[in-house]
């Protein structure tokens, strides 16, 4: 029998820390905030923090883009960076890079069981053990202080008032990204509300940025910055001619908003902690060559992220391309919509040749030099979200832009997104509960069918149909959608389909939920 290693050891615990307890359920003792700080003492990192140079970044939209641009650019200005984000999509080592590396194994293995082994001794019914954001956020500070990082960049999970990562007390620069409705079951149900959880990782004294807001947003934004002594300024978007020609390396117009904010946070990180060689021109009129190498090479998994199948067997791999976007709320759904819209554009042909229902049609071969392309979205959420808004938000982008779904295929999740390691495999078809997937369809079908005759949801019943393919596993087709019982067999329909329809090409939209991106990539690139 193969011995299990240190690693999917410390994988298998990780998955003893979640519950299926929301971090909403204030009553739970292991959520409570405060906590954080007896965990720091333990753990004996409360010197350590105080010394590092950290960039805190909260915000609904576009934290994890920021943050990644503010960790190139510095990496390319000669520091050694620590970058804590989440969630990851394929490994958890992804949530802890060094200079743009995730860490290796054996690594976050010797410092996850210096962590659990010192918590696991000191915690008892009064000061349980920290749950699993908790935990990572405390692991992240013991890597970044083991690899002496010059500058640690964090971003928030949830909120920012009572995220564990605003244990920190003294940053050296806060940012807040776009504000928009996310969690509200947990941060509130208005945007005054949900601001003000933002503007809790606020510091006295500490400089902050943010980018346009609603009014609503801003107006709580200074209030709170107000209060505190902060000195909040509004970060423009990028200038793209400071770029000298060049693209930033995070697609979608609007990067340039979070690079805005980026190169803001970036200019204070440096000029507060005496920085002053790079800091000395000035960032309206031009930007350091640093600068632009940090801005255009930067890279971030499962947004705004295209890839072409390469696994198909035939001559044309580019006949069947993924465009991969996280998007999980209303306003990013409308971005990764119109990126999208934008990104099929050069290869788009007319769409004639793909019938109503799952059949395609062949076209004749003198024909196939002129290549067809048809778009195809490929969904899931989670069933906290609102699936009618996120889908009537991608329908009318998308068809403000000229661009029309002819197929929604609905799959559930492949990886159980609450296991790690070896516990993180897919359930059999017999196990799936497809409910969930049904009810997106059920929506896709209201709206699409609606948009033609003014149909319901609930009419659409009648117009489905099981159907069997060669391995008597079943699917359920809709005029406009299929529901698969995994992704490897929606995988597989478009491959199939790809391979007798030459003439056509795939682009096929997989969004809606940052698990299903995981789930994607870990496919497609095996």
């Amino acid at each position: 029998m193969e011995e299990v290693s240190s690693y999917e050891k410390a994988l298998d615990v990780l998955s003893s820390f979640i519950t299926l307890r929301s971090p909403a359920d204030k009553g739970s003792k292991c959520s409570r905030f405060e906590f954080v700080f007896d965990y720091i003492k333990i753990l004996d990192l409360e010197e350590p923090i105080s010394k590092m140079k950290i960039i805190h970044v909260a915000g609904t939209k576009g934290k994890g883009s920021t943050c990644t641009f503010v960790e190139s650019i510095l990496r390319n200005c000669g520091l050694r960076t620590g970058l804590f984000t989440s969630p990851h999509l394929i490994d958890v080592r992804e949530r802890f890079r060094i200079d743009g590396v995730d860490i290796c194994e054996e690594k976050f293995s010797a410092h996850f069981w210096w962590c659990y082994d010192i918590l696991k001794e000191n915690t008892n019914e009064d000061l349980p053990m920290p749950f699993l954001f908790c935990f990572f956020t405390l692991l992240a500070l013991k890597i970044f202080t083991a690899e002496q990082v010059d500058v640690v960049i964090l971003e928030v999970g949830i909120g920012g008032r009572l995220d564990s990562t605003n244990l920190v007390q003294a940053p050296i620069v806060c940012g807040i990204c776009s504000l928009g409705y996310d969690h509200v079951e947990i941060l509130g149900h208005t945007l005054r509300q949900i601001a003000g959880e933002k503007a809790g990782i606020f510091k006295h004294g500490v400089p902050a940025f943010t980018v346009s807001q609603p009014d609503e947003a801003m107006s709580v934004l200074q209030e709170k910055a107000s209060q505190l002594g902060v000195h909040l300024e509004v970060a423009p978007p990028l200038d793209a001619n400071l770029l000298n020609g060049l693209k930033l390396g995070l697609e979608g117009g609007h990067q340039y908003q979070n690079a805005g904010l980026a190169v803001a946070l970036c200019y204070t990180w440096l000029h507060r902690t005496g920085h002053l060689e790079i800091t000395n021109l000035e960032q309206t009129s031009s930007l350091p060559e640093s600068f632009i190498k940090g801005l255009t090479t930067a890279n971030l998994q499962g947004r705004a992220q295209i890839v072409p199948d390469q696994h198909i067997d035939i001559e044309s791999p580019g006949d069947l391309v993924f465009y991969l976007d996280g998007a999980h709320t209303s306003e990013s759904m409308e971005i990764c919509a119109r990126w999208f819209s934008i990104a099929i554009k050069e290869d788009s042909q007319p769409q004639d040749n793909f019938r109503a229902s799952h059949e395609l049609v062949q076209m004749p071969p003198d024909e196939r030099s002129r290549k067809n392309s048809i778009q195809i979205l490929l969904f899931n959420c989670m069933s906290v979200r609102d699936p009618q808004l996120l889908l009537l938000h991608l329908i009318k982008t998308c068809a403000s832009h000229g661009v029309h779904f002819k197929k929604a295929l609905f799959v559930p999740n492949m990886t159980a997104f609450f296991k790690f390691g070896s516990h993180a495999l897919p359930p059999t078809d017999s196990q799936v509960d497809l409910s969930w997937q049904f009810t997106l369809q059920r929506e896709w079908e209201s709206l699409t069918q609606g948009n033609k005759v003014g149909g319901d949801a609930k009419s659409t019943d009648g117009v489905c149909e099981e159907v069997k393919d060669d391995s008597e596993l079943s699917t359920k087709s809709c005029e406009n959608s299929m529901v698969f019982s995994s992704l490897p067999l929606a995988i597989k329909w478009l491959r199939d389909s790809v391979k007798q329809n030459q003439s056509i090409c795939f682009q096929v939209l997989v969004t809606g939920s940052l698990h299903l991106i995981g789930d994607m990539l870990k496919f497609v690139k095996k």
